[in-house]
């Protein structure tokens, strides 16, 4: 394609006559790459459900560190990927980053026949599964260059949305594709106790040529646009500023809740409604569908009422699990559970939409990208702050009060520096200066 020379999305006549076209068909490239991505980091949540059912023997604790561990592994990456894009470019790194999603699908394809595969093998095959975390970050700096500050809201919300789609996707998915032998191109088939056939290496080679089409597709139609890039020195001056820090607790709130419970869920369904596990994709689905939607509604009212109304009905929503949890009531609890996804997939949109109308975009693309790093963090500290509930009182109700103290205190912030009108003006005027 060529070659890019001119980026100026606040410039209309640029944008309405060339940039937009651009700026969509990267877009619409960067959905699907992102995606993948997100089916890759988390599919250790849909698998690790099921190895002891094909001949493994592993305890709960490990089986919720190997679905803890790409959460942790992608989140630190995501501090590299943050800065990748403006050091080689969005196209560039988009196409090094999906390429190498191929590494952990086939290793997975090929450990998972052998219930003699020992669990290291099978923890670093889960850490190289973060591959897929780091993505998020460098493909929302790269969305955020792309797109003018009024539509940077939606934008960043299509983009998130439909690529956290991914969690939702590989945990339906997961459960159809092993109980058919029209996927196994390579191995066996694994006979349950009940004497039902399944392939579970279908959970990852499935994965393998949409990958190879999407880096193709990356290196052929998307672009690098002149003025994305920045040294790392450049772009790490962001650490200094307040706004960063605080908008990061805000994105764990919201992200990292919405991250860490997608990864949870099919083991806490397993674990307290065994009948219901195969309903564990609805999380995961009406989050990412969610956040599209806080990202709209962020650019029509304001980012900072939308995240606060989200974490006051993030709190409800955990005293709700909690009560249905203790009670054992099946509806209640997936209601309220639901409730807490929906409203995490919003508040992951409005945080997003927040950030470029607080810093400048020179520096709102590699903020956006630092927030999403930590905020992924989630995927670990969730599921293994359950573990410790559980394995300490026997119980996985602690571990949610700990999440109701943390959307107070988001709450307060949020209030404190973006919410009062003495304070907004004040805040938008010194970042940007």
């Amino acid at each position: 394609m060529p070659r890019i020379t001119y980026w100026n999305p606040e410039d209309e006549k640029f944008w309405n006559n060339e940039g937009k076209k651009h700026a969509r068909r990267n877009l619409w490239i960067s959905v699907p790459s992102l995606m993948l991505a997100f089916i890759v980091w988390q599919i250790w949540s849909v698998v690790a459900v099921r190895l002891n059912d094909i001949g493994f023997n592993f305890t709960e604790a490990q089986l919720l560190t190997l679905a803890a561990i790409p959460g942790l592994v992608g989140a630190t990456l995501r501090f590299v990927y943050t800065f990748a894009v403006g050091s080689i470019g969005g196209k560039n790194w988009t196409v090094i980053s999906t390429a190498i999603l191929a590494i952990p699908t086939i290793g997975i394809g090929i450990a998972v026949q052998n219930p003699n595969t020992p669990y290291s093998v099978m923890l670093l095959l889960a850490a190289l599964c973060g591959l897929g975390g780091g993505n998020f970050s460098s493909s929302s700096a790269n969305i955020s260059f792309l797109f003018p500050k009024k539509e940077k809201g939606t934008a960043l919300g299509i983009n998130g949305g439909l690529g956290n789609m991914g969690v939702s996707v590989v945990q339906f998915v997961t459960p159809l594709v092993i109980s058919s032998g029209t996927f196994a191109l390579i191995g066996d088939k694994q006979v349950l106790a009940n004497g039902q056939e399944v392939w579970l290496q279908n959970a990852a080679f499935i994965w393998v040529i949409p990958i190879i089409i999407m880096t193709f597709l990356a290196l052929f139609k998307m672009d690098n646009v002149p003025g994305a890039k920045q040294s790392v020195k450049d772009q790490f001056v962001i650490v200094k500023r307040k706004h960063t820090w605080i908008m990061t607790i805000l994105y764990i709130a919201t992200f990292g809740s919405f991250i860490g419970y997608s990864a949870a869920f099919p083991l806490l369904l397993r674990s307290q409604f065994p009948e219901y596990v195969s309903l564990a994709f609805l999380g995961a689905l009406v989050g990412a569908a969610a956040r599209p939607i806080g990202g709209w509604i962020s650019d029509k009212f304001g980012g900072a009422k939308v995240t606060a109304f989200v974490l006051v009905t993030m709190a409800i929503g955990v005293f709700g699990v909690i009560y249905f949890l203790n009670s054992k009531q099946f509806a209640g609890f997936l209601v309220s559970f639901l409730v807490l996804f929906i409203a995490s997939g919003i508040g992951s949109g409005s945080t997003f939409q927040m950030i470029p109308s607080i810093f400048i975009p020179k520096e709102a693309a590699p903020v956006i990208g630092f927030t999403a790093a930590f905020a992924a963090y989630g995927s670990f500290l969730i599921p293994k702050l359950f573990g410790w509930s559980v394995n300490t009182t026997g119980s996985y109700v602690p571990a949610f009060y700990f999440f109701i103290a943390f959307y107070v205190i988001s709450i307060g912030l949020n209030w404190y520096y973006y919410q009062r009108k003495a304070t907004v003006t004040k805040v938008i005027v010194k970042q940007a200066g």
